[in-house]
């Protein structure tokens, strides 16, 4: 029996990752916790989920880490040195634990993952790729943890293949209407009512062009990835990025594994 606490238990997803938990087979909500709660409530769980935002989740983890829980952490803001932060409180040492997993996923659901593996498949073989992700206007953070997981994907695979910069020869952004890049590969987030979880990647080169998009107009398609992801992180210490190992897929750049 895995026992389970879910971080961020009062929010759309927590509340559902605290309905799956309770009716899946081999697992049992042994803490929830909300703003209001201290994270020591997690002192008796085995795997610690967090659906809680970029501010916080650090000092989840960490917290985690030193009380040797395993953590999924299903919240955005994970950059490159945020990831080498907790690799470093990984590693063996007096104060850690080499028996720790913690599983950073940016998305859960598997038609998430198929869409960023195609787009980063495609992107070497295009001129200009931009991403545009919509989501519904009470969620906290812009650009999205997929759409950041993607561009990474996008960007690792056209520095392997040798592809050129794109061409861009904007001069003139009036109010930011060129939107954010993510590690030279632009992003633009959308916020309206009605919309839940969709991105698109666009990918063009003279001639032609390619649209890859996926929509989740459920937060129910991300539970199946979700609990994967639990059975994963106890069998698995150090730190994975992304849903491809929890799924048998090979990584797909080298923060993966």
């Amino acid at each position: 029996m895995i026992r389970v606490g879910v971080i961020g238990a009062a929010g759309k997803m927590g509340e559902l990752a605290c309905a799956t938990v309770e009716s899946t087979d081999g697992m049992e909500l042994a803490a929830t916790i909300t703003e209001d709660d201290s994270v020591d409530d997690l002192a008796s769980v085995d795997v610690a989920v967090d659906f809680t935002h970029p501010g916080v989740v650090m000092d989840h983890v960490a917290w985690c880490v030193a009380h040797d829980i395993d953590v999924v952490a299903g919240t955005s803001g994970f950059t490159h040195d945020r990831l080498e932060t907790i690799t470093g409180w990984l590693a063996p040492g007096p104060s850690s634990s080499a028996d720790v997993g913690v599983l950073v996923v940016p998305n859960f659901s598997i038609g998430a993952v198929l869409m960023m593996r195609f787009a980063a498949e495609a992107a070497r073989y295009f001129e200009s790729v931009e991403i545009v992700e919509l989501h519904h206007p009470t969620k906290l953070d812009a650009p999205s943890g997929t759409s950041i997981r993607t561009a990474q994907l996008i960007a690792a695979a056209r520095a392997r293949a040798g592809t050129p910069d794109m061409p861009d020869a904007t001069s003139d952004s009036q109010l930011g209407a060129r939107g954010t890049t993510v590690e030279g590969v632009p992003v633009h987030s959308v916020r309206a009512r009605g919309l839940v979880a969709h991105q698109e990647v666009l990918l063009g080169s003279a001639g032609e062009t390619l649209t890859i998009r996926h929509d989740m107009p459920d937060r129910v398609a991300a539970m199946a990835g979700l609990v994967a992801s639990i059975r994963y992180v106890v069998d698995h210490p150090g730190l994975t990025v992304g849903l491809e190992p929890v799924l048998g897929l090979d990584a797909t750049d080298p923060v993966s594994r």
